[in-house]
């Protein structure tokens, strides 16, 4: 899987993405990212890719004059995704969605300021995606929360393979029961007795009945 990183701040990235199990994945070869900087497309000398908005009104806008081409710069851009507010809310189901072909291309457009000009949206096959109704600086942390998502789920990115996954919050139905680990007493708290039995039917009871909703 391959993703495009449209941004006025490729210094963000990898990021986290530059770490851990996704890190790893993507030194493997799993997935791969190119990081295109807005900026380069400016339209003067001193890298303007804003501008007041038409009608008036707080903040600036990104100008389509600056998006469009660099879009146009990415040889194959695949499908063509824009954070956004109003877009449809990121959630585990969509995440295998968006995995489901594990050669996908993904163009992961990051808006910053008061957002884009909607002629972007109009010109290209944009799908607008939302990761929480709260607001961002820009679209870069929501990029790294996408495709952190997204390569987790992969093959042979976690140990344990598909169970790792499958057993999941928000993958079971709900949220994960309670862990625990050892020490089996720590300042007093004991672990439940019965995931120290060794009877798998009756941990599976426990965990499905320790399962939040």
């Amino acid at each position: 899987m391959h993703f495009n990183i449209l941004t006025i701040f490729p210094e963000l990235f990898p990021g986290t993405l530059g770490a851990g199990v996704v890190g790893r994945a993507r030194d493997k070869g799993i997935w791969s990212m190119d990081v295109i900087n807005i900026r380069d497309f400016a339209v003067n000398n001193y890298g303007s890719v804003d501008d007041e908005q038409f009608g008036g009104g707080a903040g600036m806008v990104m100008r389509a004059d600056a998006i469009g081409p660099a879009i146009d710069s990415i040889k194959n851009p695949g499908k063509i995704i824009y954070f956004s507010p109003r877009g449809v809310q990121l959630n585990q189901k969509l995440v295998r969605e968006f995995v489901a072909d594990k050669n996908a291309i993904y163009t992961l457009l990051c808006g910053r300021y008061e957002g884009i000009d909607e002629r972007v949206l109009d010109e290209y096959d944009i799908t607008e995606v939302s990761i929480g109704d709260y607001i961002l600086s820009g679209g870069e942390i929501a990029a790294q929360v996408f495709v952190d998502s997204c390569v987790r789920v992969m093959d042979n990115v976690l140990h344990g393979g598909a169970d790792s996954t499958e057993n999941e919050s928000f993958e079971i139905g709900g949220l994960e029961w309670p862990l625990y680990t050892r020490p089996s007493v720590w300042r007093g708290h004991k672990v439940p007795e019965v995931l120290l039995s060794g009877h798998h039917g009756n941990i599976e009871r426990w965990r499905i009945k320790n399962e939040h909703y």
